[in-house]
């Protein structure tokens, strides 16, 4: 299986220099200056998954709050990609998973960003799923099949602490490098025989397949991913103006999934291409916080005293180590300077 894993690096390599060559061969939304101030394009990523930041695009609340920028939202399918277009200098502002941040914030990547909002804490929303039919009815008989994840994802991570809990060698395992529209289509022909992946393309699968288990009990166990909000330090530095009206909208989002969840379902439906019965029933499925939870100790922190979720990115990356994922993790100090705190109570104030 060495043979395997090394060639699985290679691909992951391949292709991720390949999507750093498609996001700057399409622009990516970007500018020529590397965000300096003088630019007044704002490059944002996001991904097609049940979030408040699908409510923030939909509405047009950023691009009502900074109107003398030009505001650009380009899809990523995964962390990965994205973690890939911020060395590229391609992307400013991002939405993306706990495990790709910890990737991200260490070698050889060590990109300069800058964790800003926890968009959601993964519960039913992210799962391991094996198809009916392929006699998989624990964590256990996934030794000897093939599995797909979208590499360096949340989901990756959880597969990988799935296997850990339940005592199987993840080298046991034939794991694929699959974006969630392709391990659609590889269940569709019956090419694999489970699959860690997030919603929508969980939802699907779980029509014709079982929940072995999901990130809520992962995290549970001491486990947890998330989503975050991520900007690029440079472009912190050069717009200061940006990052308080982004989190306004995005505390305004969280406001309005809890307190108006027809409104949101309907918003994300839109972006989803669903119906708002539908993508209700998709949020339910992860834990949302409230806007002045944000500044918990448990989460971002405050000024001078940065929350938990350093601790959180540092047990990630360290996780990663032990699976032999990345070389070696970050220190603490670095990670907590990698939380964005400035302003924070501010915007999330009610």
């Amino acid at each position: 299986m060495a043979g395997t894993r090394g060639w699985l690096r290679l691909s992951s390599t391949v292709a991720a220099l390949g999507a750093l060559v498609a996001v700057t061969a399409c622009g990516g939304g970007g500018s020529a200056d590397g965000g300096k101030g003088g630019d007044k394009t704002i490059r944002i990523a996001y991904q097609a998954f049940p979030s408040g930041d699908l409510i923030v695009k939909e509405k047009g609340w950023l691009e009502k709050a900074l109107p003398g920028y030009d505001i650009k939202w380009t899809k990523f399918d995964s962390g990965a990609s994205i973690n890939t277009a911020f060395v590229a200098g391609s992307v400013d502002l991002a939405a993306i998973g706990s495990s790709p941040v910890a990737r991200g914030l260490s070698e050889p990547l060590n990109i300069p960003y800058q964790v800003t909002w926890v968009l959601d804490v993964a519960g039913e929303n992210e799962a391991l799923v094996a198809r009916n039919g392929s006699g998989i009815t624990s964590v256990k008989d996934l030794a000897g099949k093939k599995v797909a994840t979208p590499f360096s994802s949340t989901s990756h991570y959880s597969l990988l602490a799935a296997l850990d809990q339940a005592g199987v060698d993840a080298s046991k395992v034939q794991l694929l490098d699959l974006e969630p529209q392709d391990i659609l289509a590889a269940w569709t022909r019956g090419d694999i025989d489970a699959t860690y992946v997030w919603l929508p393309t969980l939802e699907e699968l779980k029509k014709t397949g079982k929940v072995l288990v999901s990130s809520r009990e992962l995290a549970a166990a001491g486990k947890p991913t998330l989503d975050l909000g991520v900007a690029a330090t440079s472009f912190l530095k050069a717009h200061p103006d940006v990052l308080p009206a982004w989190r306004k909208a995005q505390a305004q989002a969280l406001d309005l999934i809890h307190d108006d969840p027809d409104a949101a379902s309907a918003a994300v439906g839109k972006q989803l291409g669903i119906s708002p019965a539908e993508a209700g029933a998709q949020l339910q499925q992860g834990i949302f916080l409230k806007p002045a939870e944000q500044a918990d100790a448990k989460w971002l922190g405050t000024p001078g005293k940065v929350g938990g979720l350093a601790d959180n990115l540092h047990s990630a990356a360290r996780f990663l180590v032990d699976q032999k994922q990345i070389d070696a993790a970050p220190d603490l100090e670095k990670l907590r300077k990698s939380i964005h705190v400035e302003g924070l109570t501010d915007a999330v104030a009610p």
